[in-house]
């Protein structure tokens, strides 16, 4: 910034009013001073914080999502092939430390794994949908605590989904169009046409006013540079144009003429990488990084969070205004809800003590009853036991009576023998 003059007159006595202009000083102020300093001590701040930025890949299993983003960050992000035999759809979330001169940036890319492999690909699209609402879920509940901690949390809301569009040639497949509908409105889409250097230009350019028509008429939002910032209209009023971006991706350095550059080589020639006759990777990363990094973090908190904030809290029942259209407070919204979660808390606990009230009465005439039955069992069980006491004993007496008798006969039989022996005794003798 440019040195400013300032001008600081000395104290000089009543009686030398006439040399003031002589005793006039001049000092010069080096830097700026002021609150004109502010900006710099906003930039100074956020370079000690460092930035992050959350970047969502979609696309099928080798289409080349890690090797652009490697190539985006000028970087070899360290990560391991993912094969076309997973089951379901999952999502493999990898967080990096990157450092540019004194920027420091956490980066953090998730990336679809089996995306597009499965026979049935109806729900691919649901683990990609509740991740991004997981996350926005997450950053809500934080700022509705007591006590927040935004300086420490680390706000793992999507700010981009790169969409990687398969090079067909002919148009969007049933699976995008579904997925880029699901999130349209819960994220900010860049569709890129992946692998652009298997397809020549004039059908790249037939394939990207395909799609453009396909997204417009299936209604999907996609992610359009802003426009209102005089200093970057222009540029990005003709990147949108240029949507979908068809990209191609490479860390090795090919040799043309006397430059190595970053390319790709076929038995045909080299595709640069980093030229914009050859593909849009330049523009991609101007874009993407050079230009509206910040503006798309700024639209996932000012449009996307808060219209997913706005939603959740009108189905729990805050509303802004009231049945008179008058502003309620969040106060008074919460008192409202208090007393009607209260009610509802004592209607329900009335409801199940008549519940309880009427299974006690059911239960204690079942066991009325069963009481009932079993003593009407017992009263029954007693008169059996009393008649078979009563067979018993009368059989009891009969059989005593029977042994009674046979000791009569028994002892009546003994004397008659008796008799007889003595009597043939006594013939026997008479006849000796």
């Amino acid at each position: 910034m440019a040195e400013k003059p300032v001008c600081i007159p000395t104290q000089i006595p009543d009686d030398e009013d006439t040399q003031k202009e002589d005793n006039i000083r001049c000092l010069t102020m080096f830097g700026p001073f002021g609150f004109e300093c502010l900006p710099h001590q906003l930039v100074n701040r956020s370079i000690q914080q460092g930035f992050s930025f959350n970047l969502l890949c979609v696309g099928e299993t080798g289409i080349g999502k890690s090797t652009l983003i490697n190539t985006l960050f000028n970087t070899n992000l360290k990560d391991k092939k993912s094969s076309h035999f997973y089951p379901n759809v999952e999502l493999k979330i990898q967080t990096y430390d990157l450092q540019e001169s004194n920027v420091q940036l956490k980066l953090t890319v998730v990336k679809t794994v089996g995306y597009g492999d499965q026979i049935n690909k109806e729900a691919s699209y649901q683990p990609i949908v509740d991740y991004i609402d997981a996350q926005l879920e997450a950053y809500l509940q934080e700022e509705l605590k007591i006590k927040r901690s935004f300086v420490d949390y680390h706000d793992s809301r999507i700010h981009v989904c790169l969409y990687f569009i398969s090079p067909t040639g002919h148009s969007l497949k049933s699976l995008d169009l579904s997925t880029m509908k699901s999130i349209g409105s819960k994220v900010n889409i860049i569709p890129l046409i992946a692998k652009a250097d298997t397809i020549s230009k004039n059908d790249l350019q037939k394939f990207k006013c395909k799609i453009k028509s396909e997204l417009v008429s299936n209604d999907i939002q996609i992610y359009q540079f802003p426009t209102d910032d005089e200093t970057t209209a222009q540029v990005n009023t003709s990147m949108n144009g240029h949507l979908p971006f068809a990209v191609a991706g490479s860390m090795d350095e090919v040799k043309v003429g006397k430059r190595m550059v970053r390319g790709r080589q076929y038995p045909w020639g080299v595709i640069q990488v980093e030229n914009e006759n050859h593909c849009d990777f330049i523009k991609l990363r101007d874009m993407l990084l050079c230009m509206n990094m910040e503006d798309l973090k700024e639209q996932t908190h000012t449009l996307h969070y808060e219209r997913y904030r706005c939603c959740k809290l009108q189905r729990i029942g805050f509303t802004d205004v009231g049945p008179d259209n008058q502003p309620v407070s969040y106060q008074e919204t919460y008192e409202v809800k208090r007393q009607e979660f209260y009610d509802q808390c004592q209607r329900e606990e009335e409801v199940l003590k008549q519940k309880f009230m009427q299974r006690v009465k059911e239960k204690e005439i079942t066991f009325k009853g069963a009481e009932k039955e079993l003593q009407d069992k017992f009263e029954q069980l007693k008169r059996v036991h009393q008649e078979e006491t009563i067979k018993l004993e009368e059989e009891k007496r009969q059989l005593e009576e029977e042994i009674t008798n046979f000791y009569k006969m028994k002892a009546g039989s003994e004397t008659l023998q008796t008799q007889g022996c003595a009597s043939i005794k006594k013939d026997k003798e008479h006849k000796k």
